[in-house]
């Protein structure tokens, strides 16, 4: 029998191999930059290209989800991230690479929106709230273990062995194919609403990633994102049960949670992808940049009792707004440190933001998942992680983008903005809405 307890284990272990794609691969680019005869900045798109997929494609997926049912789309998004994986390590170029890194992204997609949603059928009340939290708790840790695995795996059998690892994803199909529900609301797919809500998001992603990619990209972001944006609008207006209904990007509770805990990835990524150059640029190796990030890794083991903690004192909301200002308080540290070339600050940084995480994540998650009907949730909590993961782009893109510009210690501190903003959109409005109880129960665990 499959327990609640099991359950959010196993998802959370296959939402830390989703975020293991991005940090496990850190700390190997310089070997990849090498072997493939690409620029450092080249190299980067590893995780931005990805990042990229990931994020235009979480929306698809949770409106999918609310259509057939959490099980078609959530296997068949870890079999799209297994195989991407796969064909990312054996690639024989660097174009044909990133094809891989985009295809693993656009099945990584499933994880996070699908997860979450998959809890939130089955579970209610505080067994929901603690599936949550460790649920963030062990993507936290296998996380931050990232870059330690991978310097790790690098050291034996090289960068490509790296790169293969979310492909253990594969291991969870068995459980989810039992556990996951399959009834949907049958309804059709507004695929042209889908296909505007991926233009408008990519040309978003691209144009924020345009400081690491230069002015071409830069110009297709803004082009994809004046056309789409517009006409998304439009859309909406015209078909507001449509893919992305009215009633959900006019929930102020959906867009408030999702915009202020998007500040905790921009510093988790900026974090990711700033350390490892501050430890790169004192002549460290893979294995020992992964070790210094261990302290978030270990602050992992304890966040979901710190989430779960959170939530019942002082609710979804509030627990954001702790989350927030820890992120701050963890890029100022990590400023210090890489000007100081302190790996004990930058270990004490990234502990920070592991308890960022651990919180924020789980707390935005079950704000959005209670404020909007069963039927529309897995789209709401679709959008909610795509701006989410849109933070994650904005915190790479902006480091590498800025750390040669005006250095990493500086690009930490402008970063720490968004954080700021993110808390005091959390104190305007109203009280967070509450959707009315479902009518029929949640299947049996």
């Amino acid at each position: 029998m499959l327990t609640p307890g099991r359950l959010a284990v196993l998802l959370g272990l296959l939402f830390g191999f989703t975020g293991m794609a991005s940090s496990a691969v850190t700390v190997t680019l310089p070997e990849v930059a090498a072997d493939l005869d690409v620029s450092a900045a080249g190299a980067v798109w590893m995780v931005s290209g990805m990042t990229v997929a990931l994020a235009v494609a979480t929306p698809v997926h949770g409106r999918l989800a609310d259509m057939i049912g959490i099980r078609a789309p959530l296997c068949l998004g870890v079999v799209a991230m297994a195989l991407g994986a796969v064909g990312a390590a054996l690639a024989p170029s660097f174009g044909l690479l990133m094809v891989a890194r985009v295809v693993q992204g656009l099945g990584a997609a499933a994880v996070p929106v699908l997860a979450t949603a998959l809890v939130t059928a089955r579970l209610e009340g505080a067994q929901r709230s603690a599936a949550l939290g460790r649920i963030a708790g062990f993507a936290a840790t296998l996380g931050s273990l990232g870059p330690t695995v991978g310097g790790a795996v690098e050291a034996v059998g090289g960068w490509r062995l790296a790169v293969a690892l979310p492909a253990l994803g594969l291991l969870a199909l068995p459980v989810l194919l039992k556990a996951a529900p399959t009834t949907g609301s049958h309804e059709r797919m507004d695929w042209v609403g889908a296909a505007l809500v991926t233009v408008a998001a990519a040309g978003l992603v691209l144009l924020l990633q345009s400081p690491s990619t230069g002015a071409v990209v830069a110009g297709i972001g803004a082009a994809l994102l004046l056309a789409g944006a517009p006409l998304l609008a439009a859309r909406v207006r015209r078909h507001p049960q449509g893919f992305l209904p009215r009633a959900i990007v006019t929930n102020s509770t959906v867009l408030r949670s999702a915009f202020a805990a998007a500040a905790v990835p921009t510093c988790w990524f900026a974090l990711l992808l700033g350390v490892p150059l501050a430890a790169a640029s004192w002549g460290w190796t893979p294995l020992q940049t992964g070790l210094l990030m261990v302290p978030a890794a270990v602050i992992g083991f304890v966040s979901p009792a710190l989430a779960r903690r959170s939530l019942a004192r002082v609710g979804a909301r509030w627990s954001i707004a702790i989350a927030c200002p820890t992120a701050a308080a963890a890029l100022l540290v990590a400023a210090l440190g890489a000007a100081l070339e302190s790996p004990l600050l930058l270990g004490a940084s990234v502990l920070l933001v592991g308890v960022a995480f651990g919180i924020g994540q789980p707390a935005m998650l079950s704000a959005v998942g209670s404020a909007v009907p069963a039927g529309e949730r897995g789209v709401a909590l679709g959008i909610a992680t795509l701006v989410f993961l849109t933070g994650a782009s904005v915190g790479a893109a902006l480091v590498g983008g800025l750390a040669a510009v005006i250095g990493i210690p500086l690009a930490f501190c402008l970063l720490v903005l968004l954080p700021v903003a993110g808390f005091a959109a959390l104190l305007r409005g109203g009280p967070d809405r509450v959707a009315p109880p479902a009518t029929t129960a949640p299947e049996p665990a």
